[in-house]
């Protein structure tokens, strides 16, 4: 049984991995730097749950837990800032200054093999403490929505690499804050209908789901067919317009 919840646990991450790498059609990334990325996107869950469980202590000091003010600090200041800022942290330091990063559907591969390696590692403990019925559940709920969010970023975060090369570092910077931003706020924004969801929230929290899965989708399959490598769009540039 617990090798059959484990596997529940892992195969919904790593198909979705499976599946976005494949969408990289022009260059594929060195499976060793993937897989470093989503493995250290593992390590950070265990800091984001000690983050999350000691400023889940101090807010219920002032707060009672099923406030709307609790849920709304705690799901989007603390869980989603937490969560995401230490995915976004463990993509920069990795990624940014790496030559394999040079084409710009790169960095959604970047971006999602970590969120879906945090996935992985945060599905192990939730399917082990709850069993087979919320393995099934977050195989089609919170897995698909960390990679979703790991979309969001790694396009924002490409844009930022696209900028950068052109040493437009204004627009670079935001484009870097976007990164964290939009995925902080999508996370943030599922997690609050899914804890309100006993609230009349249900409804809102599966068309929540499916809609940003149906844009993800989209997005990676624009992408994937669109894609360019950064460098020769931008020296491209040069020689119609010196």
């Amino acid at each position: 049984m617990r090798t059959l919840l484990l596997l529940l646990a892992l195969l919904p991450p790593i198909f979705l991995m499976y599946r976005v790498y494949k969408a990289d059609k022009v260059e594929k990334e060195p499976v060793g730097l993937v897989l470093k990325l989503f493995l250290l996107g593992a390590v950070v869950t265990v800091f984001a749950g000690l983050i999350e469980n000691f400023a889940g202590k101090l807010i219920r000091i002032i707060l009672f837990e099923k406030s709307f003010a609790y849920r709304i600090i705690f799901n989007f200041v603390v869980v989603a800032w937490s969560e995401e800022g230490l995915k976004h942290t463990v993509l920069k330091r990795i990624s940014w200054r790496r030559p394999e990063f040079n084409y710009r559907f790169d960095a959604i591969v970047y971006a999602v093999a970590v969120s879906l390696g945090f996935a992985a590692f945060e599905n192990i403990g939730y399917v082990f403490s709850y069993g087979f019925y919320n393995a099934l559940g977050r195989a089609v709920t919170a897995v698909p929505s960390h990679c979703v969010f790991g979309i969001f970023m790694g396009y924002y975060y490409g844009v930022a690499k696209y900028c950068a090369v052109r040493k437009s570092w204004r627009k670079e910077s935001i484009y870097q804050f976007l990164s964290l931003l939009v995925p902080l706020l999508m996370h943030g924004a599922y997690d609050f209908t899914a804890a309100s969801a006993g609230s009349g929230l249900s409804a809102m929290f599966l068309i929540y789901i499916v809609v940003i899965d149906v844009v993800a989708l989209v997005m990676v399959g624009r992408m994937s067919r669109n894609d360019s490598q950064i460098r020769e769009e931008y020296d491209e540039q040069q020689r119609r317009w010196p």
